[in-house]
């Protein structure tokens, strides 16, 4: 189970910092993969914010896998989860695409919460 939990958390991790890394370097084509249809041209600001709130959300999972406590991890991720389902409340308040915010991130957010529980009881 803990294998398992550590994979699952391994993934969503890399996967917010690379997001995170392309709201830097590429925002207005990274957020539209966000789920919304109109995105203000002068957005870059707010999208790099988002960008280094995503990296800072995989570093923090990242730095309990290293130090190798798998509670803290299973609570953290857990916690995180909230960014997750919280984003597909955003996405489908301000009518973006549903398939986006429940495929990407209320599966991610499924995902994390799988992911605490095996580490939290393992």
């Amino acid at each position: 189970m803990l294998v398992t939990g550590y994979v699952l958390v391994s993934i969503v991790t890399l996967g917010i910092i690379y997001v995170g890394l392309n709201y830097l370097f590429a925002p207005a084509k990274t957020a539209a993969g966000f789920g919304f249809h109109d995105i203000p041209e002068n957005a870059d600001a707010f999208f790099n914010l988002k960008g280094v709130r995503d990296i800072g959300s995989g570093l923090v999972p990242l730095a309990l896998m290293i130090y190798g406590d798998h509670h803290a991890l299973g609570w953290v991720i857990l916690a995180e989860s909230f960014i997750a389902f919280g984003d597909m409340a955003v996405v489908l308040r301000h009518r973006g695409k549903k398939a986006f915010a429940f495929g990407i991130h209320g599966l991610t957010g499924g995902v994390m919460v799988i992911a605490s529980l095996l580490l939290l009881l393992g």
